[in-house]
């Protein structure tokens, strides 16, 4: 169950019902709507990385598929896979979707178009992956803020310039745009757990002496001025989020503060929801984006969610360690967070969703193992079947 105390839930419930007036209890399977774009529940799966594209990033059947299992499975916003915006920059992971050409339009209308059969949401997640890669492609062109060697892949990039900069931020617009075109009802900008964008807010990977590197305030530009591109291509009534770091758990890493400065910016800009995440590869033991966790202890980025909630006029998506559905109605009703993203309960349970809507509320049975998460296909090795 959730743990008390925490800071943000006394200043909460100092304004609940004052003068007697009565609180309306929030449900996970309220109707709501995120920039204008219905969301039938308050479920979403968070983006990840399927593993099941063909070696240019194209759709296959069995993407196909597991996308329609999870429409089916009853969440109501699908965040996809992360999907690479530009093939000059030779940095990718295995089987990862891409979005780099228009010609991706025409297939991820499929996708798109099977999802919504289902009254469900599908948001494309947009990506570099930079250094942080498992592809083995040290021999090839690789983009960072700065020539900082990766402490988990061992791959030392190339410091990006000015133009190199540019171009990245324009494919990210440019992709956006094509998300567009092709049905998904928004974009995710990437800019957590240590790929390219999260790499420039690090102040341990990103030591540029220019506009883009030093104080927070220039390491953030890299992300701000992404997303602005993104805003001036797509317009301002497409849904645009940020996924971000609330830190990065590691020496000289991303801080906590520096994430509430960069919340702050960004609302300012206009986003329309930021989900919060942590840590990356170069992460402590156990405190990366990928985490064990024990029944009974709450999701580990829930104290940095509750009080960025709290601080910026902005929905506030809660991501990591989202198992027991009583714990997340306590947190609905006793923070500000408006979503919850799940990962690991839908690879093993792609109708965890419907089975809580059905009344059977048995805490979900991903077991946080991490054996679903490696260099081929994302399975949970509980549906993997047994050889006769």
């Amino acid at each position: 169950m959730l743990d008390r105390p925490y800071a943000f839930l006394s200043v909460i419930s100092q304004n609940i019902g004052k003068g007697g007036e009565s609180f309306e209890v929030k449900s996970l399977f309220d109707c709501t709507h995120l920039a204008g774009l219905l969301m039938k529940n308050r479920f979403i799966r968070s983006a990840t990385r399927d593993g099941l594209a063909d070696d240019y990033g194209r759709m296959t059947d069995e993407l196909l598929n597991t996308y329609e299992d999870l429409a089916k499975g009853g969440v109501g916003t699908i965040i996809t896979g992360h999907a690479y915006v530009t093939d000059i920059e030779k940095s990718k992971m295995p089987f990862q979707m891409g979005i780099y050409d228009d010609s991706f339009i025409d297939d991820y209308i499929e996708l798109t178009d099977l999802v919504h059969k289902y009254n469900a949401n599908i948001i494309l997640q947009l990506n570099c992956v930079g250094s942080q890669t498992l592809a083995g492609n040290a021999d090839k062109l690789i983009w960072g803020p700065s020539s900082v060697r990766d402490m988990a892949s061992q791959i030392k990039p190339k410091e990006m310039e000015i133009d190199e900069i540019l171009f990245l931020q324009d494919a990210f617009a440019d992709a956006a745009l094509r998300a567009k075109k092709a049905g998904f009802d928004g974009v995710q900008i990437h800019a957590a757990h240590g790929y390219i964008l999260s790499k420039f807010l690090s102040p341990f990977y990103n030591r540029r002496p220019d506009d883009y590197g030093g104080a927070i305030e220039n390491r953030a530009r890299m992300l701000l001025e992404t997303y602005s591109a993104i805003r001036r291509k797509v317009g301002s009534e497409y849904l645009v989020l940020i996924k971000l770091n609330c830190e990065d758990y590691m020496q000289q890493g991303f801080t906590f503060e520096e994430c509430r400065y960069v919340c702050q910016q960004l609302a300012e800009l206009g986003v329309d929801a930021i989900e919060i995440s942590g840590g990356n590869s170069s992460s402590i033991y156990n405190l990366g984006p990928i985490r064990k966790i024990a029944p009974g202890h709450a999701p580990y980025f829930l104290t940095h969610a509750a009080n960025i909630a709290l601080e910026v006029n902005v929905p506030i998506i809660l991501v990591g360690g989202n198992r027991d559905i009583s714990s997340l109605t306590n947190i609905l009703n006793s923070t500000p967070i408006s979503y919850f993203s799940l990962s690991r309960p839908l690879i093993c349970e792609n109708d965890l969703v419907n089975r809580w809507q059905s009344g059977n509320l048995v805490h979900a049975k991903c077991t946080s193992c991490c054996k679903c998460v490696g260099l081929e296909k994302t399975v949970c090795i509980l549906n993997v079947p047994k050889r006769q």
